[in-house]
């Protein structure tokens, strides 16, 4: 291979890498799961969809996300680099510097704020401000303090599908309300998996986590079931409040169902893989619900 060739060769390697470190800077499967919640919110607002702001909800929300997500990995990089499952990210790694990553991170939230004042509405940017400032300046910091960081992280992971709703309607409501409380629910038996499989990794890095704290794991599975339940309660009020038919009541209740089965299997046997199945579950069961939910406004 002559050196032109090798040269072009390793242009598309560089290329290819920095495109995987924005991707993990702004932790794209999280932010690609706000994409998906923030447009169902969209999506079950009264009104026929406005196109235009329904696209720039969702991308302005989604770089928000993606700034404050590559903001949180910039204030935790030395945490991540004593664990394991996070010390081959990009700053940890040596492969961006901070201020390289800062910079990236404002960009993508700036860039989000000026889609939603400028297309959308002050309402919905204000919101999506003030989770990204809570995200980082409140629960970042305090997942070394407290285990209640996860239920202050699962009030910021909320607000995406509230964004969608105030996007389409510029107002809160009882619907709004409702889709905060299926998420913030949702978010806690997921994360309680997420913390027992990776709990040593957490401690090592000196996480709060209630996994690392408990380490029998008696009081986290507990409080997994206990959500659970909560979240099938809350995800079928759609129904009586008549956001909502039959058919979303059967197939949420259905959904629940399947996702207790996994909960109380982890809450019991507490074993990595038991806790990986129903991360598993979580992932399969919040955009089954959310489709459903709009299908049903479909439908009817």
């Amino acid at each position: 291979m002559n050196s032109h060739a090798a040269s072009k060769v390793d242009l598309r390697a560089r290329f290819r890498t920095r495109v995987a470190d924005a991707a993990e800077l702004a932790k794209i499967r999280i932010t690609a799961m706000v994409a998906i919640t923030t447009a169902a919110g969209f999506d079950l607002a009264p009104q026929p969809i406005d196109w235009r702001k329904f696209i720039f909800t969702v991308l302005g929300t989604t770089f928000v996300s993606a700034g404050a997500g590559a903001l949180n990995q910039v204030v935790e990089s030395d945490l991540d680099g004593r664990m394991r499952r996070t010390e081959h990210r990009p700053i940890p790694a040596g492969r961006v510097s901070e201020g390289a990553a800062t910079a990236f991170a404002l960009g993508l939230a700036i860039l989000g704020q000026i889609l939603l004042i400028g297309f959308v509405n002050s309402l919905t940017a204000g919101l999506a401000a003030g989770c990204l400032l809570f995200y980082v300046g409140v629960y970042t910091p305090l997942k070394t303090r407290t285990t209640w960081n996860t239920i202050v992280g699962a009030v910021a992971g909320a607000i995406p599908p509230v964004l969608g709703w105030t996007g389409a309607t510029g107002s809160l409501g009882i619907p709004a309300l409702v889709l905060f409380g299926i998420l913030f629910l949702w978010q806690l038996p997921h994360f309680f998996a997420i913390a027992w499989m990776y709990r040593d990794d957490y401690e090592a890095a000196g996480y709060q986590m209630l996994a690392v704290v408990d380490r029998e794991g008696k009081r986290l599975g507990a409080q997994t079931i206990v959500f659970t339940i909560l979240l099938i309660a809350v995800a079928a009020l759609p129904f009586p409040l008549h956001l909502a038919g039959g058919f979303y009541l059967s197939t949420s209740i259905a959904f629940g169902a399947i996702f207790l089965y996994f909960a109380t299997r982890m809450a019991v046997g507490r074993t990595r893989g038991q806790a990986r199945h129903l991360l598993l579950a979580s992932v399969m069961y919040l955009p089954a619900v959310l489709a459903m939910l709009v299908l049903d406004k479909i439908a009817n």
